[in-house]
C-alpha cells in the first residue's frame, strides 16, 4: 500500500509552519497535491514524485553521504518511496538501511522524526528508461549515528563521512548548522547542571 497524498500533506502543512518561508518554494509540490497526482508513484511524471531521504550526523558533526559511482558527484541516501512504506519517515530510514547498510538500531532521531528540509530540484530526461525530465520532492529526516565508523555499504555507491557544508544545498546547510549549535550548546551546559545536582 502507497503512502497517501493526505499523509504527505499533514507532514508538509507541519513542515511548512516550521518553515514558513519556504511556502513559495513548496508551491509545486502543494498545487500537485491539490490536483490529486499520486505523489507516491515513482511513475508520476506530470509533476513529479515525493522521495525520502537521510540526513545522518555522526558523533564528530559529519554528514553521511554516498558517491555515484566511482568519479559521480557526493548525494544525501535516499531514493523513491514503496509499497511497503507506511509513513514518510519510515520510507526514509528504509532507504537510508538500503543504500548505507546502516541498520535502524545504528542511528537515532532526535526525539519525534524530524523532517529537516524538503528538498525540490529537477531530474533529467532519461531515455534509457523512457522517463521525462520531472522533479524530485524530496523529504529529508534527520538522524544520529552511534559510532563514527563507515557503514558497510549498501546498493548505491561508496559511502563518506563529509564536513556538512558538502550537503547540495546552502538553506540544508544551514539547517544543520542551527542544528550543531543548539546541540553543542545544550552538551555544553549539561555537565554544569549535573554537577549542580550532585
Amino acid at each position: 500500500m502507497s503512502i497517501p497524498n493526505t499523509h504527505i500533506r499533514a507532514v508538509l502543512d507541519g513542515y511548512l509552519e516550521r518553515f514558513p518561508k519556504e511556502v513559495e518554494a513548496a508551491g509545486p509540490l502543494v498545487r500537485a497535491l491539490d490536483d490529486g497526482h499520486e505523489l507516491s508513484s515513482a511513475k508520476e511524471f506530470r509533476v513529479g514524485h515525493v522521495t525520502a531521504g537521510a540526513v545522518v550526523l555522526d558523533p564528530c558533526w559529519r554528514v553521511l553521504m554516498v558517491r555515484e559511482g566511482e568519479q559521480g558527484s557526493w548525494r544525501l541516501p535516499g531514493g523513491h518511496l514503496t509499497g511497503d512504506d507506511g509513513a514518510l519517515d519510515e520510507a526514509s530510514r528504509n532507504r537510508l538501511t538500503e543504500a548505507t547498510g546502516l541498520l535502524p538500531e545504528q542511528v537515532e532521531s532526535a526525539g519525534e522524526p524530524l523532517l529537516l528540509d524538503l528538498d525540490s530540484h529537477r531530474v533529467p530526461e532519461d531515455p534509457v528508461l523512457g522517463e521525462p525530465a520531472h522533479g524530485h520532492f524530496t523529504f529529508l529526516y534527520l538522524y544520529r549515528a552511534s559510532a563514527t565508523m563507515v557503514p558497510v555499504g549498501g546498493a548505491s555507491g561508496p559511502l563518506a563521512w563529509r564536513p556538512h557544508t558538502a550537503v547540495p544545498s546552502a538553506r540544508l546547510a544551514a539547517k544543520i548548522s542551527q542544528t550543531l549549535a543548539t546541540s553543542r550548546a545544550a552538551v555544553r551546559y549539561e555537565p554544569a547542571g549535573e554537577a549542580a545536582r550532585a
